[in-house]
């Protein structure tokens, strides 16, 4: 005989009840639920009432699900690399009038700076801006560049404004670097129009280029000490940024003649360098 038989009702109707008292008492588990360190989630009430909890756990946030998106998706940002390598064999074009604002008209386009050690600023604006617009990219920005490649003629500077203009853009940054002979002359500066011809040369560039010069600064690049005035210079003579109506700046990255910074200008980890405080500038910016 099995001693199983021998089982009273009684004994059988209690280890029922506490059968279906142990499946009451732990929440259901749900495919998304995130485990607790608490002991009371997994315990079993030792009393008969039923828990006043829910029987099951509402599943946690996913880590994208309700996120807000980056403030800077969707905006777009136009970047205009300076120059152009066809520049210097194209000197017909390039020389030839166009408008520049302010009633006045100046060249197309130049050939640009270089280092002592013939590294071209054409090259150096075109790394620059196509690693700040890798940067931008991957936070969702839309970004537009005046020209191509590099080594094409121009586009010419009011053609360039225009870019910008059609896009529509949040903002827009020309790139470039300097090329002063002086000794000792260094740092970076940010151009902006002065005085503005219109609201968008006013407040907006202005904040578009203290964003940018704080994102440099922040980054260790040291800011100009032979113009401008804390990294700022406003001026009246720059056809992109007097044709502009949108947020417009120009950023002056370096000093190419001197040593120290035709050196870092010439690296790649120096171009990034640059590329990354002028992509976070913009970010915070658009933030």
């Amino acid at each position: 005989m099995h001693r199983a038989s021998l089982m009273t009702p009684l004994a059988l109707a209690l280890a029922v009840t506490a059968l279906v008292a142990c499946g009451n008492g732990e929440p259901a588990a749900t495919s998304g639920a995130t485990p607790t360190t608490s002991t009371e989630a997994t315990t079993p009430p030792e009393s008969s009432t039923p828990a006043t909890q829910p029987s099951s756990a509402p599943p946690p946030p996913s880590s994208s699900a309700g996120q807000p998106p980056p403030p800077a998706k969707g905006k777009v940002v136009v970047l205009d690399p300076g120059h152009n390598g066809g520049n210097g064999k194209n000197p017909a074009v390039i020389n030839k009038p166009v408008p520049a604002g302010r009633g006045k008209g100046k060249p197309c386009n130049t050939t640009g700076t270089q280092t002592n050690a013939g590294y071209t600023e054409h090259a150096f604006t075109w790394d620059v801006a196509n690693r700040v617009k890798a940067a931008l990219t991957a936070k969702g920005v839309r970004v537009e560049l005046t020209r191509p490649n590099d080594t094409g003629v121009g586009p010419c500077v009011n053609e360039r404004a225009e870019i910008g203009n059609r896009a529509n853009a949040d903002a827009v940054v020309s790139i470039h670097s300097d090329g002063s002979t002086t000794a000792g002359h260094h740092g970076f500066h940010i151009i902006y129009s002065n005085p503005p011809l219109n609201p968008a040369q006013g407040a907006p560039s202005n904040k578009l280029a203290a964003a940018v010069r704080d994102a440099m600064r922040d980054g260790g690049i040291p800011l100009s000490n032979y113009t401008g005035k804390a990294g700022l210079n406003g001026r009246d003579d720059i056809a992109g940024l007097n044709l502009s109506t949108r947020p417009a700046i120009m950023v002056e990255c370096a000093n190419m003649r001197d040593a120290t910074e035709a050196a870092l200008a010439a690296s790649p980890e120096g171009r990034q360098k640059y590329a990354s405080a002028i992509a976070e500038g913009l970010l915070r910016y658009l933030a």
